[in-house]
């Protein structure tokens, strides 16, 4: 009589923990999805530059500091270049070091754009620094900073819980 209740106390046992813990993995999986581990963006600045140099100036990236939502984030890029076909930004690029990607959006522009600038709404993933790049047409990258504070992470990827049979 002692050996079955023994089996029978560790089966309900087992059974109630692992219950319990398939409750709470969401939870556990948003919590640690909370700091989202930082991507390669240097890496993917490289790949885009061809490891040229990346001057800072000339560019101007307009994101708010401090943002309540990260799903849609208000940003424009502005670069100083006259847009002839002499001297014209062909590119403008924007990275981001948490989000599961690193190149959030590029835009491509030519002499007839008129002027170097573009606007647009981004998701962002967590507080990080946001890094817009500018190519133009003579070879050179010109870039601008911005260090984002997010409230409320996007981009955030639940993993799918399975029952168990």
């Amino acid at each position: 009589m002692d050996a079955p209740s023994r089996r029978r106390f560790l089966a309900v046992s087992g059974s109630a923990a692992a219950t319990a813990l398939m409750a709470a993995a969401p939870r556990l999986v948003r919590a640690q999805m909370i700091r989202t581990p930082l991507n390669n963006m240097p890496e993917a600045i490289k790949r885009i530059t061809g490891g040229a140099p990346v001057t800072r100036g000339r560019v101007t990236l307009d994101i708010p500091p401090l943002v309540e939502n990260g799903f849609l984030v208000p940003m424009s890029v502005s670069v100083d270049s006259p847009m002839t076909s002499a001297d014209h930004v062909k590119a403008i690029h924007v990275f981001t070091e948490r989000n599961p990607l690193p190149e959030t959006v590029s835009f491509h522009l030519g002499p007839r754009a008129g002027r170097a600038f573009v606007a647009t709404r981004v998701r962002m993933a967590d507080t990080q620094n946001v890094t817009a790049i500018a190519h133009l047409s003579d070879g050179s990258f010109w870039s601008d900073s911005v260090h984002l504070i997010v409230t409320l992470a996007a981009c955030l990827e639940e993993l799918p819980v399975s029952a168990s049979p």
